[in-house]
């Protein structure tokens, strides 16, 4: 394959980008491509694709060059061509010594906290990490069965399967473009990871229930929450962003569902403001977002111990605040994307020492090593009458 130079140094921008100024590699590869409206798409998947697994590989490819990392364009370049040498070409054979984090390649302190949770475990989680993600989609079953799904996509000319991971849960061959679809358009489906899509159920949705997801974001969870709940009851999505609220209320109108309803919080005061009304209550995080590495590239290095102890504090008010919005009686499911224990079983630990009134019935790890599946954690407990 021809190697362009413009498309090489696009790629070598985006490095210089997320390492040199801590933008995540998504924006600043949207950002060289709009700048490079005259690329056609192969050129773009170009630069995207290798953009994104230079920054995965970032540890291990310096390893290979011996030397410690630079954002010199001279030593960029080279390091590209060793990373084609490697990955393209298959001339460059890894050392068999090399330790299981360079090889991985996770940054030091995030091995080592790997290794402590996951023992002999770690090194296949690792590496399922590193995975590229595919495209995986929930059937809207308020709109399709998942085999209608299945033959109006191979109608749209897209190639699809089953998973075996949820019964609504399709993965795709490829990454297409979805949006220009009338299927899509249509609502008869949401992209949503299938692990993603494990984590409605453990609120055991009934039709009429009411259930207020506290951490909504875009309300992936909360529209498969209503199509379990057949659109009949209510849902209340809350979060402290408004453009993502505003996006989980275009959603539902696509997919039909008429229970959503969204409400901004500026203080937990407006998480209390109807007392204790929900049945049900998902408490979705912020997480360090570890268990998503193989979508988020740049996590491992963006991400560092001080952060993640700010994330854990924000964790443990969330956890201790907002179920004061739920019955008595009531099921609270608390889930993160992270496969550290200190925001999952810990936080759990404590919330329930703290608060004896909640029962913990079951904690699930939902690992990253299913095909279909990101790493997340959900635990399930119940508010006593």
């Amino acid at each position: 394959m021809k190697l362009y130079p413009n498309l090489v140094a696009g790629v070598l921008e985006v490095l210089e980008w997320s390492f040199g100024k801590g933008w995540y590699a998504d924006r600043v590869v949207d950002k060289v491509l709009r700048a490079n409206k005259k690329w056609g798409a192969r050129d773009r998947a170009f630069v995207a694709q290798h953009s994104y697994e230079m920054v995965r590989w970032w540890r291990l490819l310096w390893a290979l060059k011996g030397e410690e990392p630079t954002l010199k364009r001279k030593k960029l370049k080279e390091l590209f061509e060793l990373y084609w040498a490697w990955k393209m070409e298959a001339t460059l054979t890894l050392p068999s010594d090399l330790p299981m984090g360079i090889l991985e390649s996770f940054p030091p302190w995030l091995d080592d906290r790997g290794l402590e949770a996951y023992g002999e475990k770690w090194p296949s989680m690792a590496h399922a990490l590193n995975a590229q993600a595919q495209v995986i989609l929930r059937v809207n079953t308020l709109k399709a069965t998942r085999e209608k799904v299945l033959d109006r996509l191979a109608a749209e000319g897209i190639e699809a399967e089953a998973s075996d991971l949820r019964p609504e849960a399709i993965v795709l061959a490829k990454r297409p473009r979805l949006q220009h679809l009338s299927s899509f358009q249509e609502g008869w489906y949401e992209v949503q990871d299938g692990g993603s899509q494990c984590i409605a159920p453990y609120l055991d949705p009934q039709p009429g229930d009411r259930i207020l997801d506290g951490c909504s974001g875009a309300g992936g969870k909360a529209l498969h929450a209503a199509a379990l709940m057949k659109n009949q009851g209510e849902i209340l999505c809350m979060d402290i962003e408004g453009y993502k609220l505003s996006e989980a209320s275009k959603r539902a109108q696509r997919a039909g569902v008429h229970i959503l309803q969204t409400g901004l919080i500026a203080h937990t005061a407006d998480v209390l403001e109807r007392g204790a009304w929900a049945d049900k209550m998902l408490l979705d995080v912020p997480c360090s977002g570890t268990g998503v590495i193989r979508r988020d590239v740049d996590t491992k290095w963006k991400l560092q111990p001080e952060h993640l102890e700010r994330t854990l504090q924000l964790q443990a008010n969330i956890l201790h605040r907002y179920p004061d919005a739920l019955k008595p009686g009531g099921r609270l499911v608390y889930a993160t994307c992270s496969i550290l224990p200190e925001e999952n079983e810990a936080q759990i630990d404590a919330f329930v020492k703290a608060q004896p009134q909640f029962t913990l019935e079951e904690q699930v790890r939902i690992s990253p090593e299913h095909a279909h599946s990101d790493g997340y954690f959900v635990a399930v407990l119940q508010k006593m009458s």
